[in-house]
């Protein structure tokens, strides 16, 4: 989709600060974190959101959160951390592309 931002991220059209990619999915840190670890785990393919997903979409999903634990230790959430996927504009969905939030390790670091 031409004006959505997480596809242009995927294109390379939008920097990112990458911490994993594969021919399937890509996840970056988010721009606006809510903990001090905060990264997005999104399909490259555009899939609107969750409620959007059919049966073809089911290796996608399990990939896609089978990389939360993987990403959660490699950034150093030993001890926890939370997933989140919201879902439509009542689910608090800002960017209509399926992303999953990985977050943790108490408040973000603010830079001036």
């Amino acid at each position: 989709m031409s004006d959505c931002i997480f596809c242009k991220i995927v294109a390379g059209e939008i920097p990112s600060t990458k911490v994993y990619e594969d021919d399937e999915v890509l996840a970056f840190n988010d721009i606006h974190p809510f903990a001090r670890v905060h990264c997005l785990i999104i399909p490259k393919m555009h899939v609107a959101s969750l409620a959007d997903c059919a049966p073809e979409h089911q290796a996608l999903l399990g990939r896609m959160l089978l990389l939360a634990p993987r990403l959660a230790k490699e950034q150093g959430l030993d001890a926890g951390f939370k997933t989140l996927v919201n879902t439509g504009r009542g689910g608090g969905q800002e960017v209509f592309h399926l992303h999953i939030h990985v977050f943790g390790g108490g408040d973000p670091v603010r830079r001036t």
